[in-house]
């Protein structure tokens, strides 16, 4: 057992959260120290409580965490820890980071630019234009739309970023294998298959209420700015803003009717200092790294219509500057031979052009 095994069967037992691991990693200098104890040296152990140390001895076992592996190769769940190489900085940085990751899905959309869009579940018909509307036109800038995928305009806000074949993330308040509401099981197969599901909650964990107001600090988390469309004056959505405030993000909110309640809570964050939104170029102008790409496509707008899911995602990654043709290879997932092939269909089409060296930039 690694260090990072004992974190994956510390997170996997119910009832052992964030804050028990962080004791448990002040007191030991290793945690492989803790799964070398014996059980009667757990249970003398004072600076934990007596149903953890329960807990502790009745799953310590090689069987269970080999259990935990097995069945997460069965459900195509891949693992990914704090003490990971490729977990994301930018996650790494938030208070009470999660200490594991489960998801399906492409690993690499957790460093790309992105924007949280987050919102009422009962969204009204102008909600629902919003979040189309904006999650559409960002990802035409080549910008990750991250939500919970909870009924409305999280679900909307996704389903817009796929039908643009753009780069969405849904994080969940569930076992990453529980599709939740069942009702977006069809997209919850889609965000599998073409972004990326995650979640910090272990494999079969049901989603129950206490999990998602927890899970809102990672979608705030993963995200270099949020835009909430519609939110009452009381919830998650408000919950989420006030995380990304935290975290030192921007804050951005979509105007409503004073009159109606699913308006009172973006209207509060409008008169409490977030950045008012009517346009795209609002969300792009205010943020740096943003604002660089928005200057990048006035000079070249491409038409993602006309090409194919592999050429969008060759294109996209060449957007963000020169990049060598391994490197394209690295972060699209696309075996060589058929990245040769696209890359020479994107110099014919006079998209990209090559550089010396094998490297490849956007025609300007």
């Amino acid at each position: 057992m690694r260090n990072r095994d004992v974190l994956i069967w510390l997170n996997s037992i119910r009832g052992i959260g964030n804050k028990t691991i962080e004791v448990i990693n002040n007191k030991f200098e290793n945690l492989t120290d803790l799964w070398n104890l014996s059980n009667n040296d757990i249970m003398k152990l004072m600076f934990l409580k007596s149903n953890i140390k329960n807990k502790l001895v009745e799953f310590k076992n090689e069987k269970y965490y080999n259990d935990i592996l097995s069945s997460a190769s069965d459900n195509n769940i891949n693992i990914l820890t704090i003490l990971d190489h490729e977990y994301p900085l930018k996650l790494k940085n938030i208070y009470n980071p999660p200490n594991v990751l489960y998801y399906k899905g492409n690993i690499n959309l957790l460093n790309k630019l992105s924007i949280a869009v987050v919102g009422s579940r009962k969204a009204t018909y102008y909600g629902k234009w919003a979040a189309e509307k904006f999650s559409k036109e960002l990802c035409e800038f080549g910008i990750c739309i991250v939500s919970g995928m909870a009924l409305g305009i999280d679900a909307i806000s996704h389903k817009a970023s796929l039908d643009k074949k753009g780069d969405t993330i849904a994080v969940l308040g569930s076992g990453v294998d529980q599709a939740y509401p069942k009702t977006n099981t069809n997209l919850y197969n889609d965000i599998c298959e073409n972004g990326l599901v995650i979640s910090e909650f272990p494999i079969g964990m049901a989603p129950v209420a206490g999990n998602f107001p927890l899970r809102n600090r990672i979608i705030s988390g993963l995200s270099n700015g949020l835009l909430v469309i519609e939110a009452k004056e009381r919830s998650g959505s408000l919950i989420t803003a006030y995380h990304a405030l935290d975290q030192g993000k921007d804050v951005f909110a979509v105007p409503g009717n004073i009159n109606s309640i699913y308006s009172k809570g973006t209207n509060l964050l409008i008169k409490d200092g977030a950045k008012i939104v009517t346009c795209v170029e609002d969300i792009l102008e205010e943020m740096i790294d943003f604002s660089l790409i928005l200057e990048q496509n006035k000079k070249n707008k491409i038409n993602y219509d006309n090409f194919s899911k592999n050429e969008i995602s060759v294109i996209r990654t060449i957007e963000n500057g020169p990049i060598h043709s391994d490197m394209i290879a690295y972060n699209t997932d696309i075996n060589i031979i058929e990245l040769t092939s696209i890359l020479t269909i994107l110099e014919m089409k006079n998209i990209i052009k090559a550089l010396p060296g094998k490297v490849f930039t956007i025609v300007n």
